[in-house]
C-alpha cells in the first residue's frame, strides 16, 4: 500500500467558469434567437450575425458576407461573457440573488434585455428595428431562460462550492 495524500476536490478558478457560463449562455441565447427567427418566417438566420457585427460595422455589416457572420458571432459571445461576468461579480455581494436562483436568473433576463434594448443597441450602429409586441416578449423570454437562468444556476454552483 502507498502513502498518497487524499484526493482532495479544488474549487474551480473564477474566470474559466464565467468564460464557460458565457459560452454555454451564448450557445443557449443565440439557438433561441435562431429558431424565433425561422418560426417567425425569417429566412436569413446569418442575418442575426449580420446585424450584431453591425453594432460596430454600421450597414457594411450587411455587405461584406462570412467575415461580418464571424464578427457577429465573435461579438455575441463576448457580450455573453460580459453579461455573465457581471452577474458572477454581483452574485456575492448581493444575498437575496441566492436566496431564489430562479426568480433572480429570470430577473436577470429581464435585467439584460433592458440594459441591451434601451442602452447599448441604441448607442450602436445596429439600424433601428420596428417596435413589435410578440418578438420583444419572445426575445425577453428567450433571454430570462437561455441566459439568465443558467448564469443564475451556475453562479449558485460556483459560490455553494466555497
Amino acid at each position: 500500500m502507498t502513502n498518497q495524500p487524499p484526493i482532495t476536490k479544488t474549487k474551480p478558478s473564477l474566470w474559466p467558469t464565467i468564460i464557460k457560463t458565457g459560452l454555454l449562455a451564448g450557445i443557449l441565447d443565440i439557438a433561441g434567437a435562431l429558431l424565433n427567427h425561422l418560426i417567425s418566417g425569417g429566412r436569413n438566420p446569418p442575418g442575426i450575425f449580420k446585424f450584431i457585427a453591425s453594432g460596430i460595422f454600421g450597414d457594411n455589416a450587411f455587405t461584406n458576407g462570412k467575415i461580418m457572420i464571424a464578427w457577429g458571432m465573435l461579438f455575441h459571445f463576448i457580450v455573453a461573457i460580459l453579461v455573465t461576468a457581471v452577474y458572477f461579480f454581483i452574485y456575492p455581494k448581493f444575498k437575496f440573488l441566492s436566496k431564489n436562483i430562479v426568480a433572480s436568473g429570470l430577473l436577470y433576463g429581464v435585467v439584460v434585455w433592458l440594459v441591451m434594448n434601451l442602452i447599448v443597441l441604441p448607442l450602436s450602429n445596429t439600424p433601428a428595428l420596428p417596435f413589435k409586441i410578440i418578438r420583444t416578449m419572445l426575445s425577453i423570454i428567450i433571454l430570462m431562460l437561455a441566459v439568465g437562468l443558467p448564469v443564475s444556476v451556475l453562479a449558485f454552483r460556483y459560490y455553494s462550492k466555497r
